[in-house]
């Protein structure tokens, strides 16, 4: 085991960058983050990538150490995935209102009511509704999923409402699903969406498939995050309206300097009476 400390007199070293790789080396540790994490924090990351990519990574590091940069349900994955490894959350009230709309306790009694029903959840929730789960997904697979599952089998769809009908409406599948929802993905305004594509008639609208069902009519292109990052080096377009967490422009604006990313207009309502807690600023 090891002890680290740093003096509160000592301040911060002159070259935070270097100082945080010497620790690195020293643990054995490496830092995984999230697209949506702030730049400076994706810069320094070892590796970087959305919930699935993150996961994969997880389960694969030889490091002893993950310093996981992210909410807590993206720590508990990495823990779940590497029970030897200590795991480490920056900041433990890092929270996801997507994971705290899916009580256990609440998801338990709604799955009790439908006992003949196959439970997916998104990789987007907690390790208790992970427990109660017999297909874990994620945003990028979902479709894949559930269009492997018997037409016969009723199946749950938790804990993401909007992904759950976007994963529906390309299935053709009836599917139960739990009433959560993504904060940051709800408050994006169809309205004045409409009114920035007037202004940018050349950009392609983006989305992630947790935006509201208004918002994704208006997407030339519905994916994950890494779809999402992918599609805009690929397209010939130039300029591109981003209906996703505003993270992910860094990167987008690192793989293709030569376009412009626009990120979609929020609500200024919802904005004033809320605040996103997808990640902790991841």
């Amino acid at each position: 085991m090891f002890t680290r400390t740093l003096s509160p007199s000592v301040g911060l070293p002159r070259d935070l960058f270097g100082a945080i790789a010497t620790l690195k080396r020293e643990l054995n540790a490496v830092v995984l983050a999230h697209y949506y994490q702030e730049p400076d924090i994706q810069d320094i990351a070892d590796y970087l990538g959305d919930s699935l990519g993150l996961s994969q990574q997880a389960a694969t590091t030889k490091a002893d150490v993950i310093v996981f940069a992210g909410v807590h349900f993206m720590a508990e994955t990495a823990k779940i995935l590497n029970p030897d490894k200590l795991v480490l959350l920056p900041d433990l009230n890092a929270g996801c209102s997507l994971a705290d709309s899916c009580p256990p306790q609440a998801f338990a009694e709604f799955k009790a009511k439908h006992p003949d029903h196959l439970v997916i959840s998104y990789i987007n929730c907690t390790a208790d509704i992970k427990a109660m789960s017999d297909i874990i997904c994620t945003s990028a697979n979902a479709v894949a999923i559930v269009n492997q599952i018997p037409a016969s089998q009723p199946i749950i769809f938790a804990p993401d409402r909007n992904l759950g009908k976007y994963v529906m409406e390309q299935t053709g599948r009836e599917m139960v699903l739990w009433q959560g929802s993504c904060m940051v993905h709800e408050t994006f305004s169809e309205k004045k969406m409409v009114q920035l594509k007037s202004q940018y008639p050349q950009a392609e609208t983006i989305a992630h498939p947790e935006c509201e069902p208004a918002v994704l009519r208006h997407a030339d292109y519905i994916g994950s995050t890494t779809a999402l990052l992918k599609y805009c080096q690929q397209s010939a377009s130039h300029s591109f309206i981003v209906a996703t967490e505003a993270g992910i422009l860094h990167q987008m604006e690192k793989a293709a300097p030569h376009k412009q990313f626009i990120p979609a207009p929020r609500s200024p309502t919802v904005l004033a009476t809320s605040a996103p807690t997808c990640v902790s600023t991841p």
